[in-house]
């Protein structure tokens, strides 16, 4: 009696070499397309710390105040699903000090800044649609892109309404978790005007002074995941002053404070998203095919040994006296 391969040893091969088909299609194919940036996100990052603001009561810059700046992120998912492979963003940004917190309404507080920010949902890079305002440029802004690499990145700063190159300066820990580090210094800038009494800018003669408003930066810093481009942690130092119609002196200053940081909440809350989403990614491109590869490598070869083996066995001429 003749054997032929078994239906299980046909079994075994056909899934290994399933599986090592499937093995470089999950690292090369559905990884980067399951990296995108989410259309529906809703986050809260908080800053505190301490620095001189203007009291508009008493009409002058009161120090050693406490400091809150709240940034909230809503996906807008009607207008991200009109905008293609568009993420469409709405930031509110404000900033409080003891005085203004809680407010009930986001308008009451010191500084009250709302825009919209549109990127594309793979790349992170900025797109013109859906009424994004301001127009945001550079690499980017309230994330870096996926894959982060070991090099500078051309950030937008909102303040400044330009960008800011912030280098890498290697790694740092947040919270126990390992991310890489970015530094950045903004100079004094001049960034706009506004009509204010001319006794703020040291012109007491005139009722109304259209004062020019500048903006500097003590210090950017910037924790980032690798995988993500989530910022686990984030520091500024913001400082906003008014100066008179070409004058080269602050003559007023509306804000300054050396050092405004992530909460330990906030820290906590980054790094938690960044460990479950660079989790995913990593199962995805590297766990999962890594497995499938060896896992089909062992079926297919003992597939391949089993059919080998039976179809030898086939073709063995029989032995006199013996039934064929």
């Amino acid at each position: 009696m003749r054997r032929t391969a078994s239906p299980f040893s046909l079994v075994m091969l056909g899934f290994g070499t399933f599986l090592l088909v499937l093995a470089p299609l999950l690292a090369w194919y559905v990884q980067p397309r399951a990296a995108v940036n989410p259309v529906d996100i809703d986050t809260t990052a908080v800053y505190t710390g301490r620095g001189s603001v203007f009291d508009l009561d008493r009409v002058e810059t009161v120090s050693g105040q406490a400091i809150t700046v709240t940034q909230r992120v809503r996906g807008n998912v009607e207008a991200s699903a009109d905008s293609g492979n568009a993420a469409v963003w709405d930031v509110i940004t404000t900033v409080d000090t003891d005085k203004s917190l809680p407010a009930a309404d986001p308008h009451d507080a010191l500084d009250f800044a709302p825009h919209r920010w549109v990127l594309d949902r793979q790349t992170t890079k900025p797109v013109r649609c859906c009424e994004a305002e301001p127009r945001i440029e550079g690499e980017a802004y309230l994330k870096f892109p996926f894959d982060v690499q070991k090099r500078s990145y051309q950030w937008w700063d909102n303040t400044l309404g330009d960008t800011v190159v912030m280098r890498y300066r290697g790694t740092e820990k947040v919270q126990g978790y390992t991310g890489y580090r970015f530094t950045a210094s903004v100079p004094a800038t001049k960034t706009g005007t506004r009509l204010v009494p001319g006794s703020l800018v040291d012109q007491p003669d005139r009722p109304q002074v259209l004062a020019e408003e500048w903006y500097s930066n003590h210090g950017l810093e910037l924790v980032v995941d690798q995988a993500t481009g989530r910022v686990v942690y984030a520091q500024t130092g913001p400082r906003r002053t008014l100066r008179a119609p070409g004058g080269e002196e602050d003559a007023a200053v509306l804000l300054d404070a050396e050092k405004l940081a992530f909460t330990t909440a906030t820290q906590k809350e980054a790094v938690r998203q960044a460990k479950r989403d660079s989790g995913q990614l990593r199962m995805v491109g590297e766990t999962v095919p890594v497995g499938a590869a060896l896992a089909g490598f062992v079926l297919a070869v003992t597939g391949g040994v089993l059919v080998a083996r039976g179809r030898k066995e086939e073709e063995r001429p029989g032995l006199p006296g013996t039934a064929q």
